[in-house]
Order: structure tokens, then C-alpha cells, then sequence
């Protein structure tokens, strides 16, 4: 865990993710790390590569213990979630290469993503750095009239969908405590 109140961990999930994937697909397929980064596949702008944040859902495996935050402190334990993210491929290529180009950035997008399925250390970015905290990347399938409703007044674009957790978004919330002094200790006989 990190310092009371941390909430920015959704965005340095975020942040992991381009950085792994700037590292791992820069220059090919992909030309320049700038064209790799976070998106609507609506709004991607010159991206090459976009990655949507679609869905944000509270986890079954609930932390219940109070964490210990120094003498006389605990803190209620964290919100679990797990995240949703949209990957979608973008090329400025002739109609006759485009659908080939996007397919080899997905391609490589998967094999990335597949080969560093949990995310630890290093490869974690701002508040997540240097923590022992391992995110799981997961793929999931969505159906597709489901995917369509994330492409509103636009075709559809090939897009992969994978979940990212467990995330850990700390609790401001803090109780006091005192220490036992004395106990009462009663035997009746």
C-alpha cells in the first residue's frame, strides 16, 4: 500500500501500460512513442495506438483488514477494483494497407501485452513504482454489440478489450487507537 489517500493509481495504471507498450513497440510497428498513448478510439487524434479506459468495476476479493498506520492509527482498507481497457489500432496508410497495418499492431499489441501479463516493479509508473504491488493484465471478451456502443457515429473498428488488477485505491479514512493498559482478569469458581 501507499500513503493515505492515494487516488492516483488509476492513472498510473494507465501510464504503466504506454510506457510497456511504448518500450516494447517503438519503431516497429509503431514509429515514434508519441503515437502510442491514452484515447478514445474516437478522439485518437494521430495515435497509432489507442488505449480506452471503458470500464471501472468493484472486485469480489474485498480487503477487510485495517491497515496499521503508525501508533494509535489505522486506516480502513482500500476499494479493490479491476480495469477495463479498450486497445484499438490506427493507421494513416492507403486503404489497401491500412486493415494489414492495424492487424500487425494489434498483432504486436497481444504478444506484448501477453508476455508481460503481471506488471511489477520497474514496470510500474508514479505512485506504483517502487511498491510490491503486481497488477495481472487479463484478456477479456466483450460481446460485439456491446463493443459497437463504445464506437458511437463511427464504424467499428477490430479492438481487444483486457481487464488490469487488482488496483488498490486507498481509504482516507483513519480510526484512532489506544493501547491496552491494564486488563481485568475475573475467575469465579
Amino acid at each position: 500500500m501507499t500513503e493515505i489517500g492515494q487516488y492516483t493509481v488509476i492513472a498510473d495504471v494507465g501510464m504503466s501500460l504506454i510506457q510497456l507498450l511504448r518500450e516494447n513497440m517503438v519503431p516497429e510497428p509503431v514509429l515514434q512513442p508519441e503515437f502510442i498513448g491514452l484515447s478514445s478510439p474516437i478522439d485518437k487524434g494521430d495515435l497509432s495506438l489507442s488505449l480506452f479506459l471503458y470500464q471501472i468495476k468493484e472486485s469480489a476479493d474485498r480487503q477487510t483488514q485495517m491497515l496499521s498506520r503508525g501508533a494509535g492509527t489505522l486506516q480502513f482498507p482500500p476499494m479493490t477494483v479491476e480495469l477495463y481497457y479498450l486497445l484499438t489500432a490506427h493507421s494513416a496508410a492507403e486503404l489497401q494497407t491500412r486493415t494489414l497495418d492495424e492487424h500487425r499492431i494489434l498483432g504486436r499489441a497481444l504478444q506484448v501485452l501477453y508476455d508481460h501479463s503481471i506488471l511489477k516493479n520497474s514496470a510500474l509508473q508514479g505512485s506504483l513504482a517502487d511498491t510490491n504491488e503486481e497488477l495481472r493484465i487479463v484478456m477479456e471478451s466483450l460481446p460485439l454489440d456491446t463493443m459497437l456502443t463504445l464506437f458511437p457515429n463511427i464504424p467499428y473498428k477490430l479492438s481487444v478489450c483486457f481487464s488490469v488488477g487488482p488496483v488498490y485505491i486507498d481509504s482516507t479514512r483513519v480510526k484512532a487507537t489506544k493501547r491496552v493498559i491494564e486488563r481485568d482478569i475475573s475467575i469465579t469458581g
